[in-house]
């Protein structure tokens, strides 16, 4: 596979947005100094800003988030919609559009308690939402935030 890459540096112009995004983001926390209210604001807005198809996952996986973990903390990651505990990622969405990609991902950070032997998965493919997906999410979620 190739990658379309506008520059000698080896990223894409996506990448190389999101990496802006990111060090604002830094910015904005750095002013913020605290106000989650602000940073679950930045997240919302955020999800509110994708196309549709994206939008409407994100918007699932926020209420899944919220629901199996009320504990984490919404913000932007990268422009991505993401979930914290003590400042770092726990899980994130990255909706399809961010990379042009085929579909968006949900994924986990190493904060996430996910551990199954040697070998676990850290993110998956989303499509799409159905019942089953969510409930699936949502176990996850859930297992990702308990303590050992």
């Amino acid at each position: 596979m190739t990658r379309n890459t506008d520059s000698n540096d080896g990223f894409t112009a996506e990448e190389r947005a999101a990496m802006k995004e990111h060090a604002a983001e830094l910015r904005a926390a750095k002013r913020r100094s605290g106000k989650k209210e602000l940073e679950a604001q930045a997240c919302l807005d955020k999800i509110a800003e994708m196309p549709d198809a994206d939008r409407v996952i994100a918007e699932r996986i926020h209420a899944l988030v919220s629901a199996n973990a009320p504990e984490l903390d919404a913000k932007t990651w990268y422009g991505m919609p993401a979930y914290a505990r003590d400042g770092q990622v726990i899980c994130f969405f990255q909706p399809a559009s961010k990379f042009k990609a085929r579909y968006g991902t949900f994924g986990f950070n190493d904060g996430a308690l996910l551990d199954d032997g040697s070998v676990w998965a850290t993110s998956f493919a989303v499509a799409g939402l159905a019942e089953a997906d969510e409930a699936f999410l949502g176990e996850l979620i859930r297992r990702a935030v308990s303590e050992a």
